[in-house]
């Protein structure tokens, strides 16, 4: 079995190879193996040289590169990894050092045991450590999970994670449309609704950035997530 481990990057060169690095340390379960699929959204910066370095520099160390010809966004990005992706299951990864990849197998564990398809990470339970930042951020976070949880059914804690462990073929058989920070509530809506689907919450550790450290999402991207929970809960059905 094969994990596919799909990282959207856009101006991620200065930090990408730590990210690499923790993902080839990463000793997964039952012996399944990694596929990394790169999306460069269009980077502006040295990002597609410090990718095909470390890609040349770690032979043994499987990595697919895309490269969007203009920059769509993290949604975009996503889509086009899930396209490109061969294994039996997916998982995004950010390219910022906000999420351990070493916690692969705190999601996986659900699916190997038979309990779920699809897993998220939430970074609101259990007693991994994260980082203190930003109290709008985290009241923010829990009222878009609230709301989605009001349309979907679902009692999640954390909807907005980056953490999503999927099947490759439920995932894959969803249509996507958004191109942006939308990923995250369009995806919980259609997969609350997919047939007899199991889904499984874990917690994980967090280690947030600040807006100095490269943080990209704003205060705009939240009100697009409230409008995004409303498409696709009420007006999609």
């Amino acid at each position: 079995m094969k994990l596919s481990i799909i990282i959207p990057a856009y101006n991620e060169g200065k930090t990408i190879h730590h990210i690499l690095d923790k993902m080839r340390a990463t000793e997964l379960l039952g012996g399944i193996t990694k596929e990394t699929v790169i999306v460069n959204d269009c980077s502006q910066d040295d990002t597609e040289n410090a990718i095909l370095n470390y890609k040349n520099s770690h032979p043994d160390f499987e990595i697919k590169y895309v490269k969007h010809p203009v920059n769509k966004g993290k949604g975009a990005a996503i889509h086009t990894g899930i396209k490109e992706a061969t294994g039996d299951y997916i998982i995004v990864q950010d390219a910022d050092l906000e999420y351990d990849p070493s916690e692969f197998n705190i999601l996986l564990r659900p699916i190997l045991d038979g309990h779920a398809d699809v897993v998220y990470g939430s970074r609101f339970m259990g007693g991994k450590p994260h980082r203190i930042l930003f109290f709008w951020h985290t009241i923010g976070n829990k009222f878009l999970t609230f709301l989605s949880n009001m349309f979907t059914n679902l009692n999640l804690t954390d909807m907005e994670t980056c953490y999503k462990l999927f099947r490759a073929d439920i995932i894959k058989s969803i249509d996507l449309k958004e191109n942006r920070f939308g990923f995250e509530p369009e995806v919980t809506a259609k997969i609350s609704r997919y047939p007899k689907i199991r889904l499984y919450e874990v917690g994980i550790s967090y280690y947030g950035r600040t807006y100095e450290d490269g943080k990209k999402i704003g205060w705009r991207d939240g009100f697009r997530a409230i409008w995004c929970i409303a498409k696709y809960n009420i007006w999609a059905k």
